[in-house]
């Protein structure tokens, strides 16, 4: 059982999702961490700040003897158990606040004057604190100078539940806004998405007959998709009617030869006409054949074809050509664009330029001009082309010009004077969606062919 592809839509919802889940990952860790060292950085400030504060309300006898505050800067100092410690630590001297009593604290390292040292969680027998000391000399009266080291500690869960709150509320506001980013996400791409759908849908009428080409208002990234898909489409039915003409006309153009055979079968003739009519009626077949299968075979005008080069190929024919009306000296000349390019089949061109040149080097005098320029064309779309050939002959009078572009019905009609090959030309054009007019040559006063091909993807 084959795996189903994804669709466009899963696969960018995919993508969009885990490059969300990326961004707020990250996004989460860095807030997470900030919001720590904030934290961190808050509990080191607060806890300097109540030091100083317990400095300023310390008062030292003369010998040495610590007198505490009677009020601390921060009521929780009186409650036992509030999480909030202070003790000094010296040479005889010994002090803690109330809410340390009875409780062993890491207020066990002293430091040298001016030492300031912050420094946490540590463990205690009451759990993780921070710890904020700072060394301290004091002369009192005598000149006697007293070092303690007073600190000042704090619980770590008081720290540990801010920080536990505002991971919550953050993964919390974090998730809404992903949900919420990915159902915009989705409403985005399903309006983005939606002229795919519409295009998706429209081929679906298409193959069901229900339309003849695409005809919605798409955006202009997708103008040169949908015009390609109605050239596929344009082009399939063309063949298909071609096909459809080609043999009926085939068909058609049989059924005189054939006639002609069996009334000569069914009518008492003698050996040798019946042989010769055979003969005769045969070689029509075969040309009819022939000449409607070469009509068949045109390819038309196609999306992609490979861009091929008209000067070298003319050169080749100009050249056979030459060989074969060598008595008459005729000179041809050309005015090619480099740049101008045929799209389509190699056979279809050199049927184009064989018919319309052996033309003009039968009826010309002298003189023969092959001009191919290209046609302006807008920004994304390939260019246009136009091919001339005049030759000096008598030219064709205005009154025959319609009748000789007119379609053949019947596979053995021949267009007198101008005629051979010039009704394969005009299906050929056809296909490719171009257009053949015969002119007076305004240079060289005979007739002159004109083929555009208008431009195209």
């Amino acid at each position: 059982m084959l795996r189903r592809t994804p669709s466009l839509q899963a696969r960018q919802l995919l993508a969009a999702g885990l490059a969300l889940v990326a961004f707020l990952g990250v996004t989460g860790y860095a807030l997470d961490r900030a919001f720590n060292e904030t934290a961190l950085a808050a509990t080191r400030e607060r806890l300097q700040n109540l030091a100083y504060a317990y400095l300023g309300g310390i008062e030292l006898t003369r010998r040495g003897e610590l007198i505490a505050p009677d009020r601390p800067p921060d009521p929780r100092f009186d409650r036992p158990g509030s999480g909030l410690y202070a003790g000094v630590l010296g040479q005889d001297i010994r002090w803690e606040s109330a809410s340390a009593l009875g409780r062993e604290l890491p207020f066990d390292r002293e430091l040298s004057p001016g030492t300031i040292d912050f420094d946490g969680p540590l463990d205690s027998a009451v759990g993780g604190v921070y710890r904020y000391g700072i060394g301290v000399v004091w002369e009192v009266e005598g000149g006697l100078e007293v070092r303690f080291t007073l600190y000042v500690a704090e619980h770590a869960g008081l720290v540990g539940r801010e920080v536990a709150v505002f991971r919550r509320v953050l993964w919390i506001y974090l998730s809404a806004g992903a949900l919420l980013l990915l159902l915009l996400q989705t409403a985005v791409l399903r309006w983005s998405l939606r002229p795919l759908r519409r295009v998706a849908g429209d081929l679906g009428r298409v193959e069901r007959g229900e339309a003849e080409r695409l005809t919605g208002d798409y955006p202009r990234e997708l103008d040169l998709l949908t015009a390609n898909l109605n050239a596929f489409i344009v082009t399939e039915r063309e063949l298909r009617d071609r096909y459809r003409h080609t043999l009926a006309d085939l068909a058609h153009s049989l059924k005189t030869p054939l006639a002609v055979l069996r009334s000569r079968l069914e009518n008492e003739t003698g050996e040798a006409e019946l042989r010769q009519e055979l003969q005769t009626q045969v070689q029509r077949m075969s040309d009819i054949v022939s000449y409607q299968l070469s009509r068949g075979a045109t390819s038309g005008q196609q999306v992609f074809a490979t861009p091929l080069r008209i000067d070298e190929r003319a050169e080749g024919i100009v050249q056979s050509l030459e060989k074969v009306y060598a008595g008459k000296n005729i000179l041809c000349e050309f005015e090619i664009d480099p740049d101008a390019r045929f799209y389509g089949e190699e056979g279809d061109l050199m049927e184009l330029l064989g018919n319309l040149l052996e033309n003009a080097f039968k009826w010309a005098r002298h003189r023969v001009l092959l001009q191919v320029r290209t046609q302006t064309v807008a920004p994304q779309r390939r260019a246009g082309l136009l091919i001339s050939v005049d030759d000096d002959g008598p030219g064709i009078p205005e009154d025959q010009v319609e009748r000789l572009l007119q379609r053949g019905v019947r596979g053995d009609e021949r267009v007198q004077g101008h005629g051979i090959g010039l009704s394969i030309v005009q299906d050929i054009v056809r296909a490719y969606r171009g257009e053949l007019a015969v002119e007076r040559s305004p240079d060289l006063g005979g007739a002159r062919f004109v083929l555009r091909f208008n431009p195209a993807l």
